[in-house]
């Protein structure tokens, strides 16, 4: 399928032949082997909804499918270089444009992944103003504030510009903190979008399945994982990226396996203590994923601690099969 960069989505000017199928969950739930074998049986091919998986290179520490496993066809992985700008906007004209492709091929389409809010933006009629995009003269002259005073300095003019955005921001987050003085220029308020989130309608006819793991078997398996990437090679496909000048992109906040390796490689922490970060930045992660997704009442919630890919894959299938029939 040729996707260039610059093309404008295709939109939905016809409507889709059957449903989106979407395979949500916490990390570690599963998700990506459900949806190899729900592409199998629903004859379909799936699309990462992951905001670090679209980095290039950046392949164990994000959990990106192996290339030899991918039994179907794979779509939003490698989209871009690590640090360059990406946003949902951006995810939601690409995922759309494959939806399309792939429903005109007489396939289903499988989102697959945990990144909430770009499964959202995907699914849901939500309208990016324009400076959801990149190369936005707004946003740089705040980022240029940012690096010249710190954090603290820019969340304190959102404060004095819209208290009750910055009340919902955490100070050092300095990405959204940037996002709503942007918004502001625009005359929206990140207040009101969030508020407004939950009333948005559904845009694509989708059946959302969600993978839901016992706490305590979900946290094995994220602490289980960790070591297992480090056994992949994680520290050396690290090195690989900082030698090819991509530190920028391993250290933003939400890299996690990739920021904590940097800080052990440059003698601030030691290997274990790395991992141990890891793991608890992941856990921490994990429970947040699991709030935002149960907060959707559309999602339908299988048993995920014990059972098989092609288990979950088949109650996947009935789960679809009874929605068509609905």
């Amino acid at each position: 399928m040729a996707v260039s960069d610059g093309e404008v989505s295709a939109g939905f000017r016809e409507p889709l032949p059957k449903p989106v199928v979407v395979i949500v969950g916490p990390t570690a739930s599963g998700k990506s082997a459900c949806a190899i074998e729900a592409a199998k049986l629903l004859d379909g091919e799936v699309i990462s909804v992951d905001s670090m998986q679209v980095y290039r290179g950046m392949d164990i520490g994000t959990g990106k499918v192996a290339v030899e496993e991918r039994e179907v066809p794979h779509w939003g992985l490698d989209l871009v270089n690590p640090g360059e700008p990406y946003s949902a906007a951006l995810f939601q004209e690409y995922a759309r444009r494959c939806i399309r492709d792939i429903a005109d091929r007489g396939k289903t389409p499988i989102l697959c992944g945990g990144t909430g809010f770009y499964v959202r933006a995907v699914i849901d009629d939500y309208r990016f103003p324009a400076g959801e995009q990149v190369d936005n003269p707004v946003r740089e002259r705040y980022n240029r504030l940012l690096e010249a005073q710190g954090p603290q300095a820019v969340w304190d003019l959102l404060q004095q510009k819209d208290p009750g955005s910055a009340a919902l921001i955490h100070p050092n987050n300095s990405k959204r903190v940037v996002r709503a003085l942007e918004l502001l220029e625009e005359g929206g308020s990140y207040q009101e979008q969030k508020e407004g989130l939950t009333h948005i309608p559904q845009a694509i006819p989708a059946v959302q399945v969600g993978l839901s793991v016992e706490r305590p078997v979900l946290y094995q398996r994220i602490d289980r994982r960790v070591l297992q990437m480090l056994e992949q090679g994680l520290a050396e496909e690290v090195k690989g990226l900082l030698a090819s000048g991509f530190r920028e992109g391993l250290c933003a906040p939400q890299a996690i396996g990739y920021k904590e390796i940097v800080e052990a490689l440059e003698g601030r922490a030691t290997m274990d203590e790395a991992v141990a970060a890891i793991q608890q930045a992941t856990r921490r992660y994990a429970k947040r994923q699991g709030t935002w997704f149960r907060r959707d009442g559309r999602i339908n919630w299988i048993d995920a601690t014990t059972a098989s890919p092609s288990q979950l894959a088949l109650q996947v299938a009935d789960i679809v099969s009874a929605h068509s029939h609905a």
